[in-house]
């Protein structure tokens, strides 16, 4: 089975349609890691999307802010505005679609999904001391989380962790070969939002029979996406934050 992971989609329709076309004939099934709105501009196109596509879901926490407003607590002033435009505009079918979605973590037929992390959905799990003792938690592996909208990920065998290899500027892609007894949590990073300092769509490949993880990266028409979200009224910041992928 070959799984097409996504992450932290955030209304952005231009980014999505990116990565599908990139990743077209490479897969089998999607699974996202949630947020699947929020911060973009095309919250209504990516909902279509993806309650036809996807075949494993989670929510995020923009996901849940939509319908749960004490989330918005831990927000930015621009998140916060972002989620209220999304509200406003989103249907009340599509506002009831997000709020029936599962909280992670879920644990599929080999592998896993987390937004945050398998006990705390709303934890950042960006910093090497941030997934110590993660390990313990792992119910299935590979086990693919997503939240910090950074493509990475970590390893565990013999009781030592180390750092996934992921693509390097200019590289469209990484491949990995993944070892059956040994644990790994992996963040295909963010389709629609990335904050690594790459401002190319992220998302990866897992392909189980061949135990191949592919991370990938592909170039999508920004401006288009960023006119859609100064066009919307939100605030300017969004809008310029994907040119420099922060």
């Amino acid at each position: 089975m070959r799984r097409l992971i996504l992450s932290d989609i955030h209304g952005n329709l231009e980014a999505l349609e990116a990565v599908m076309r990139d990743a077209q004939g490479l897969y089998d099934e999607v699974a996202c890691c949630g947020d699947i709105v929020g911060y973009g501009a095309s919250p209504r196109e990516v909902i279509r999307w993806a309650r036809t596509a996807l075949t494993s879901v989670i929510r995020g926490n923009h996901d849940r802010a939509v319908w749960e407003p004490g989330v918005l607590d831990s927000f930015t002033p621009s998140a916060r505005i972002a989620v209220a435009w999304c509200a406003q505009v989103l249907s009340a079918g599509d506002r009831e679609w997000l709020r029936g979605l599962r909280a992670g973590p879920f644990w599929g037929d080999g592998f896993g999904l987390v937004h945050g992390s398998p006990d705390d959905e709303d934890a950042y799990l960006e910093y090497n001391m941030d997934v110590r003792g993660v390990d313990r938690l792992l119910r299935r592996s590979p086990c693919f989380l997503g939240h910090t909208h950074i493509q990475g990920g970590w390893k565990w065998h013999s009781g030592r962790m180390q750092q996934m290899p992921i693509p390097l500027p200019g590289e469209p892609e990484r491949v990995v070969t993944l070892v059956a007894d040994v644990l790994y949590l992996i963040n295909p990073g963010s389709v629609g939002q990335p904050r690594d300092h790459d401002p190319r769509a992220a998302y990866a490949i897992w392909d189980d029979t061949g135990r191949l993880l592919t991370y990938r990266r592909v170039e999508y028409d920004i401006e288009s996406a960023q006119r859609r979200i100064v066009d919307a009224g939100l605030p300017q910041s969004l809008a310029t934050r994907l040119a420099v992928g922060r």
